[in-house]
């Protein structure tokens, strides 16, 4: 099945890709999962901190 989200391509050390696979499978996630919600994470506290992001603005 085909997904709708649109993809993006991160490139980062391969010892941070390592470590993100290493706590996904403990999550029971797959990695890109894992980074999705530590992604959702970070967004949250920014916007705790600064005020919502009003997408309009972008």
């Amino acid at each position: 099945m085909a997904s709708d989200l649109p993809r993006y391509t991160l490139r980062m050390p391969k010892e941070y890709l390592q470590k993100i696979r290493y706590i996904a499978e403990e999550n029971g996630r797959s990695a890109n999962k894992e980074i999705e919600l530590m992604v959702k994470q970070r967004i949250k506290e920014y916007e705790q901190k600064n005020g919502s992001i009003n997408l309009d603005d972008l």
